[in-house]
């Protein structure tokens, strides 16, 4: 498997909102661009259409890693899960840690244990240890340790689901407590951001412009 990296941005944005925030899952088109284009919590960050969003979803639904839920039960918005833990037989807590990978780029131990917290139920680093090593360990790895480069202070682990790893683009330091209480904020308004958007366009479909 060797996916495009809009297929690993929208699928690594559905696996983060499947696993944070359930209650607003399966996403909207309108969501999903505003997941994949979140300003925190994105190496590197992109300013994605919905046509793209789009086409690439439909995309990875014909390779068996994506499904449209169409409007039911009140709802009137077509939606997008991922299913890429069917696909790969994956457990939740493989799954996080890969979302993160997918979105965010190159992580340490300590990063993914920080960055999975909302997510899966990795107690500490040697959990979030023994995960890896079951994605490391596979037939066809899916996440492969990068050694530290020049500058840097631990190993990072990359996903394998785009090809090889460029050890040369791995960076970016841990953030402090203060920017990771910031990232939260940020995520949070623009989920809010997407929510009344999609209020605004199921208003507009009632009839109800005012």
């Amino acid at each position: 498997m060797e996916l495009a990296a809009e297929e690993l941005r929208v699928i690594g944005s559905l696996i983060e909102k499947e696993l944070t925030t359930p209650q607003q899952y399966p996403l909207t088109l309108n969501a999903l661009v505003a997941a994949c284009n979140q300003t925190s919590n994105r190496n590197p960050v992109v300013t994605y259409d919905e046509r793209t969003v789009e086409s690439t979803v439909l995309g990875l639904k014909d390779q068996g890693l994506a499904r449209v839920v169409h409007p039911s039960h009140g709802r009137s918005a077509t939606r997008y899960r991922q299913v890429l833990h069917e696909a790969l037989h994956l457990e939740r807590e493989q799954l996080a840690i890969l979302g993160v990978l997918m979105v965010r780029g190159p992580q340490t131990l300590s990063e993914l244990k920080t960055r999975t917290d909302r997510a899966a139920d990795l107690d500490d680093l040697d959990a979030v240890e023994r995960t890896l090593g079951g994605l490391t360990a596979r037939e066809e790895p899916l996440v492969v340790r990068v050694p530290r480069q020049p500058g840097q202070r631990e190993d990072r682990y990359a996903h394998l689901l785009g090809g090889e790893v460029d050890v040369t683009q791995i960076e970016a330091p841990s953030p402090s407590a203060r920017a990771a209480r910031s990232e939260e904020l940020t995520d949070l308004r623009e989920e809010v951001a997407a929510l009344r958007r999609d209020l605004d366009a199921l208003r507009r479909e009632l009839g109800f412009e005012g």
